[in-house]
């Protein structure tokens, strides 16, 4: 596609995004008026489907398309850096051969902390995700909370080790049972916020190690070249 081709349609998609943008502005109700509808509507189905949470029933039940949305972009950017960075490595690795890579050389006290706070840090993203439904955030915050804590294990000097807890495989297919069964939950049922809450969990968490387990190698594969 040329460079005039792409800017039509940018300038396509803008305008289109701002006829929307102002015919929603137009219908907002005026500042500092007596009517809220959002929050006439949101609040009164947040209590009927015994959600405690206000923000938690409208993420994972009144707007859990939204949600879904924001889900297939992090699969999608996740599956990307994945098919990537994987075609790259493979050129490398035919170029150079495969590389081993042992513990690093790094100080006992960095270590012995890493190793420490691994299982304080997973056990902290299993509450953020278990109690999500109970306060605002859960399972986008924990699934990034558990998809950064078995990474300590690297900072600690011991890739073999990650490598070894964090099977590529499994959370490829974890990430993609995690999207479809937040699909059915969406199109299924309603109220069902601690099972979505649940899910959305494992599929940040699941793309966040597929993303930085890629980074890592070829971070590792650049330095071992040069």
């Amino acid at each position: 596609m040329s460079r005039r081709a792409r800017l039509l349609v940018l300038a396509f998609g803008g305008c289109g995004l701002a006829l929307l943008f102002a015919l929603a502005a137009f219908r907002l109700p005026d500042f500092g008026g007596t009517s809220h509808p959002y929050g006439q509507r949101t609040l009164p189905n947040a209590i009927a489907h015994h959600t405690p949470n206000v923000i938690s029933s409208i993420n994972f039940d009144q707007r859990a398309f939204d949600t879904l949305g924001e889900e297939l972009i992090l699969m999608a950017s996740a599956l990307a850096a994945v098919l990537i960075l994987r075609t790259v490595r493979a050129e490398q690795e035919d170029a150079a051969g495969k590389h081993a890579y042992g513990p690093a050389q790094v100080f006992d006290a960095l270590r012995i902390t890493g190793y420490a706070l691994l299982p304080v840090t997973i056990m902290t993203g299993v509450y953020i995700v278990a109690h999500g439904y109970l306060s605002p955030g859960g399972g986008f915050q924990g699934g990034v909370v558990l998809g950064s804590a078995i990474h300590l294990v690297y900072l600690s000097g011991d890739y073999p080790a990650l490598a070894r807890i964090r099977p590529i495989p499994m959370f490829e297919a974890g990430e993609a049972l995690a999207a479809g069964a937040f699909v059915a939950l969406a199109l299924a049922f309603a109220g069902q916020v601690t099972a979505m809450n649940a899910v959305v969990g494992l599929e940040v968490g699941s793309a966040v190690v597929l993303t930085l387990a890629k980074f890592f190698e070829q971070a590792l594969l650049v330095r071992k070249d040069t």
